[in-house]
């Protein structure tokens, strides 16, 4: 057992039916991408929505 637990390498390890974090946890380079909008023209249509509503302020004056 102590030969597996020498050779496994990753961030995560299984002891005793429990998974347990590498002893680096702290010092791991954690990637978070954040979810976006689920529309691919999400900022076109937001700037068109912005472009009229302009374009009707400067109508009414």
């Amino acid at each position: 057992m102590a030969l597996i637990g020498l050779t496994s390498t990753g961030c995560q390890s299984s002891i005793g039916g429990q998974t347990l974090p590498s002893a680096y946890y702290l010092n791991d380079d954690v990637q978070f991408y954040p979810a976006g909008p689920e529309e691919q023209l999400y900022n076109q249509r937001e700037v068109l929505e912005q472009y009229k509503m302009e374009r009707q302020l400067q109508q009414d004056q």
